[in-house]
């Protein structure tokens, strides 16, 4: 979302209301105060809150006060005035300042040992300026956008919305050193080849290559056959054969369908081949299975 859609956000305001608090990694926000002000000049003298004030600057420029600091703001740049912080921010007259901002405090719910992203809010000598927005403007835009024209299910959206706003605001704030993770090994094997098997399963009563399962899953076709292999024991081509007589025999106990009719499910195109793969698997011809109810018995 650019800055400059934020100027449509003057319904931000509109949250007061429809998103009171929300709860992310172990802290609970509560919503106290949402705004907007337009891009012309304006002045709001110095005072000081019992909760985090956030703006962001989405166009034109101005200037910052908080305690003895003076900073120099325009678009682009997010700045916080903790609790206690006496502060006061002035429009320019010449490139009048736009800023949509929100309050809250910030509690955690459950201890929360260390530093993390959530030290942007709770220590008391970090930045008050950014310009490390991350998803701000998208973040606030869609919060605008539920505000203007609620529809089902938007609780569970400004829910969600809120906190990736404050966990974006806490992140914009915080040191680079607490924002620093070790790096996630992930074997990304296991998860390509449940996609591959889900790919057969969900393309059962279809003609089936490994072309078309390797290109869903993004690897070549050498690749993609022998990860699924080295998991699953079988090619892929074996497995999907398996898993069509599979469900072929739940399907002939089944009395409503016929037995061309579950052929041309399980990916047969004739009545023929399926029944001899049928034999060959289970031993049986599927006319056999049905009538014994898929026992040994007859």
């Amino acid at each position: 979302m650019s800055l400059p859609a934020l100027a449509t956000a003057d319904r931000f305001v509109d949250l007061a209301g429809l998103l009171e608090s929300c709860e992310v990694g172990g802290f609970r926000a509560d919503f106290v105060s949402w705004g907007h002000y337009r891009p012309e000049y304006w002045r709001n003298y110095s005072h000081t809150h019992s909760f985090h004030e956030v703006c962001l600057a989405y166009s034109g420029e101005g200037r910052f006060n908080c305690g003895p600091a003076e900073y120099d703001v325009a678009a682009g740049d997010v700045f916080l005035a903790r609790p206690g912080d006496v502060h006061e921010i002035e429009s320019s007259r010449a490139a009048p300042l736009g800023i949509a901002f929100w309050g809250f405090t910030f509690r955690p719910v459950v201890g929360v040992a260390g530093t993390g992203w959530w030290s942007g809010l709770t220590r008391s000598d970090g930045p008050v300026l950014s310009r490390e927005l991350g998803g701000l403007p998208g973040v606030v835009a869609a919060l605008a956008g539920e505000a203007a024209e609620p529809r089902s299910g938007y609780g569970e959206a400004v829910s969600a919305l809120g906190a990736a706003l404050v966990l974006d605001t806490a992140r914009a704030f915080a040191l680079p050193s607490d924002l620093s993770v070790e790096p996630v090994a992930r074997d990304r094997g296991p998860v390509v080849v449940e996609a591959m098997q889900r790919h057969l399963l969900d393309n059962l009563a279809r003609p089936v290559t490994v072309r078309e399962v390797a290109a869903a899953v993004h690897l070549s076709e050498r690749h993609a056959e022998r990860l699924f292999r080295q998991a699953v024991g079988a090619s892929m081509m074996a497995t999907l054969r398996w898993l069509r007589l599979e469900l072929a025999a739940q399907l002939l106990l089944e009395p409503s369908r016929s037995i061309t009719q579950i052929a041309h499910a399980c990916g047969y195109s004739d009545v023929r081949p399926f029944s001899t793969a049928f034999k060959r698997h289970y031993g049986r011809t599927p006319g056999e299975f049905r009538r014994t109810g898929g026992t040994s018995f007859g």
